[in-house]
């Protein structure tokens, strides 16, 4: 039989809308937009809201009332549209969007050397030709600026639609800000929990940091309110633990990778650092003193299936480096340059595959 549009609407006075029990046809609920191509049937209904609770139980008992009254051959289903005279809501803008990857440097204590981490690694990446960006969100200690000499350097900030956005400081082709660079280097920074973290969401929210490959986030040391504020503001792409092999540090840094990969934050861990597995002197560069314990981090991250991604010494041109904001990753025909460089590969790698084997982070919406 040829199907007609009046089949259909016959068929569909058997469907009521359960908020007034009156049927779908006599209520004007179905469009005149019925288009009939052989068995193929399409049409759309339309309800007072976009989220109505009701819509996806009448568009099945629809489907089901035209199989029933018109053709069991019909073809009907998905082809039901869900309209609303209720402008859609508009889609918030993403934060970030330009970013491609978000790397956060974590320790569980203070002391291991994790912002000297954050800071060579993004220079490592940026010698590679990647866009990176690196923010300090060590609110109550920032170090950045003193590590890249950046100690009298205050951001700009600029008026656009209304708005007042940030403009990162550009120092060894990175992009950079820290809370340092607006509060007096000399004076205890005294913030209750809830102002850091609203201090830390300007940083990153009403910041211009354009296009990057990498965004490097050093976190402050342990586990409290700034990295709970992170992944419920941004998807994390994943997380660097940096330790040294110490067991006193290596229990603070199996407590951080538990709380990232645990069930409610769920931020991919990409690797572990060991930091300070040796030291070496300047006039013996061929020795190593294990003064802090031997291969902590490589043993820890096998215990705990993660990857290494790197043994980083203790040698005295990296403080050095660090104190006269010049970070020893720019030294190229350094020893510890060839280390930084090697992390920063791995670092990539790690991200490539996580890239491809795990859909995007998501950012927490509420931790209990």
């Amino acid at each position: 039989m040829n199907i007609t549009p009046q089949n259909i609407l016959d068929a569909l006075v058997h469907v009521r809308y359960p908020g007034t029990g009156k049927d779908i046809v006599s209520t004007g609920m179905v469009q005149n937009n019925i288009q009939i191509e052989g068995n193929k049937i399409s049409f759309s209904i339309l309800f007072e809201k976009l989220n109505d609770p009701f819509a996806k139980s009448v568009v099945k008992a629809a489907e089901q009332a035209i199989l029933t009254y018109v053709s069991e051959n019909a073809e009907i289903k998905g082809n039901i549209e869900i309209i609303s005279h209720e402008a859609p809501k508009p889609k918030a803008t993403p934060i970030l969007e330009k970013v491609k990857n978000i790397i956060a440097v974590s320790s569980g204590k203070g002391g291991v050397g994790k912002s000297t981490i954050s800071s060579n690694l993004a220079i490592a990446l940026a010698s590679l030709g990647y866009k990176v960006g690196l923010l300090d969100a060590d609110i109550h200690g920032p170090s950045l600026p003193k590590m890249f000499g950046l100690e009298d350097a205050h951001p700009e900030v600029v008026e656009n639609e209304g708005r007042h956005i940030i403009k990162p400081i550009e120092k060894y082709g990175i992009k950079l800000l820290s809370i340092g660079f607006f509060v007096d280097p000399n004076q205890a920074l005294v913030w209750r929990g809830s102002v850091s973290s609203n201090a830390l969401k300007q940083l990153i929210t009403d910041a211009d940091w354009g296009e990057l490959d990498f965004f490097v986030l050093d976190l402050p040391p342990g586990t409290g309110d700034i990295h709970l504020t992170l992944v419920q503001t941004l998807g994390i792409t994943g997380v660097v633990v940096v330790t040294t092999p110490q067991d006193v540090a290596l229990a603070d840094a199996r407590k951080g990778i538990n709380m990232f990969t645990g069930e409610k934050v769920n931020v991919p861990v990409l690797g572990l650092v060991e930091n300070m597995s040796w030291f070496t002197p300047a006039e013996l560069p061929e020795n190593k003193y294990y003064i802090f314990g031997k291969d902590g981090g490589k043993k820890l991250a096998e215990e705990l299936n993660v990857k290494l991604l790197g043994q980083i010494p203790l040698v005295q041109s990296i403080r050095e480096g660090g104190d006269a904001g010049r970070p020893i990753a720019l030294n190229d025909e350094s020893i510890l340059s060839q280390a930084f460089l090697s992390l920063a590969q791995n670092v990539v790698y790690q991200v490539e595959t996580r890239n491809k084997t795990k859909d995007p982070t998501k950012k927490v919406e509420m931790i209990k």
